[in-house]
C-alpha cells in the first residue's frame, strides 16, 4: 500500500510539473545579436521573477517568423515590427500567399528601432552605391528583408542590382569583418549588439538618408518615421539620419486577459528596475505604447484604460 501511495504521489508531482510547463508562455524574439532577443530576455526574466507568469524566450528569424509562430501557437508572445504586423493583418507581401493573419493583438509598443545600413567601406555613402555590391538584406521573409526592398526601391534599385545575402545580424557582422560582404541592413534598437561588436574590430560607417528619400519611404509605409542615430552609438563621425519603426510585443489568443494585463502592468510600473538591467527600459512610455496601428489585447486595453488611455481592443 505504501508503495502504491508513493507511486500515486509521484504521478501527481509529475502531472503537476507538466501542467506548470504547459502554462508557461513562449516569447519568440529575434536573432541573438539583435535587440529583440536581448531586451526580450530581460523582460521575460523580470516578469517571471515578479509575477506568477513564467515566460521563456527563444531566438527566431524575426517579425514575420514570429507572426507565423504565434498563429501556429508554437509560442504565445512575440516581438514584431509594426510594418510587418500590418502586412500580416492585410495579407500582403510575405503574407500574400498564405493570406491575412489576425490571430494576434498588441500588448504595447516599446521603442523605435532604426533601419541601419551598415558598412566598413567609407566609399559607400548612399544606398545608390550598393549597386553591384554584396549586401546582406536579413533572413528571407524577415522585416529587415522588406525594409531593404523599400530602401532599394526609393533609390531606383531592385534585388537584381545587388548580390543579396540572407544573413542574420551576427552573421552579417562577421561577414563585414571578414570582407565577405560590403554592407548589411540591420533593423533593431540602438545600439545593436552585433554592430557594437563589429565596431570594436573595424571602423563602422552608417549610410544615411536625406529628407527626400525619407519622404518616399513614408509614402510606401506610414510605419516609417524619421530617426537619428547618434554619433556615440557606434563612434561614427557624426549623427546619421535614417528611419525608424516601432517594436511591439504581440500576443496570440492563448494569452488570457489576466496574463496580458499583468504583463503590461509589470513592464510599465517597473520602468526603473528594468532600466537598471537594460538601457532600453528608459524608453518605456505609456503614450508611445498605446499607438501602434494594431488592435490591442483586451487585457492590455484594460491597463491602458486604468491610466486614462483609450486603445482599440480586439
Amino acid at each position: 500500500m505504501r508503495k502504491l501511495i508513493a507511486l500515486i504521489l509521484s504521478l501527481v508531482m509529475i502531472l503537476g510539473a507538466s501542467s506548470a510547463l504547459a502554462d508557461d508562455l513562449g516569447f519568440t524574439t529575434g536573432g541573438t545579436g539583435g535587440m529583440y532577443y536581448g531586451y526580450g530576455t530581460v523582460l521575460a526574466q523580470y516578469i517571471s521573477n515578479n509575477t506568477d507568469i513564467n515566460i521563456n524566450t527563444v531566438a527566431s528569424n524575426g517579425s514575420a517568423d514570429n507572426v507565423d509562430k504565434l498563429d501556429l501557437n508554437d509560442y504565445q508572445l512575440g516581438f514584431v515590427q509594426n510594418d510587418v504586423a500590418f502586412y500580416a493583418l492585410n495579407g500582403i507581401r510575405v503574407f500574400e500567399k498564405g493570406g491575412a493573419v489576425d490571430s494576434f493583438s498588441a500588448l504595447a509598443a516599446l521603442y523605435l528601432e532604426a533601419v541601419q545600413l551598415v558598412t566598413v567601406d567609407p566609399e559607400i555613402k548612399s544606398v545608390a552605391d550598393l549597386k553591384g555590391k554584396n549586401v546582406s538584406i536579413g533572413t528571407n521573409g524577415s522585416g529587415v528583408y522588406f525594409n531593404a526592398l523599400d530602401f532599394l526601391e526609393v533609390y531606383g534599385l531592385t534585388l537584381d542590382d545587388i548580390n543579396e545575402q540572407f544573413l542574420n545580424f551576427n552573421d552579417s557582422a562577421e561577414s563585414l569583418k571578414d570582407g565577405k560582404i560590403d554592407a548589411a541592413f540591420v533593423v533593431a534598437g540602438i545600439p545593436t549588439a552585433a554592430v557594437t561588436e563589429l565596431s570594436t574590430a573595424k571602423d563602422v560607417y552608417l549610410v544615411g538618408l536625406d529628407d527626400e528619400h525619407i519622404a518616399k519611404l513614408v509614402e510606401i509605409s506610414a510605419a516609417y518615421a524619421p530617426y537619428i542615430i547618434p554619433a556615440d552609438a557606434y563612434g561614427t563621425d557624426g549623427d546619421v539620419q535614417t528611419v525608424g519603426i516601432k517594436a511591439t510585443i504581440i500576443a496570440n489568443e492563448k494569452v488570457t486577459d489576466e496574463q496580458a494585463y499583468t504583463i503590461v502592468k509589470t513592464i510599465f510600473e517597473n520602468k526603473d528596475a528594468i532600466t537598471e538591467v537594460h538601457a532600453k527600459g528608459a524608453e518605456l512610455d505609456l503614450e508611445f505604447a498605446s499607438v501602434c496601428g494594431l488592435p490591442y489585447h483586451p487585457g492590455a486595453a484594460k491597463y491602458f484604460a486604468e491610466k486614462g488611455i483609450t486603445v482599440e481592443a480586439k
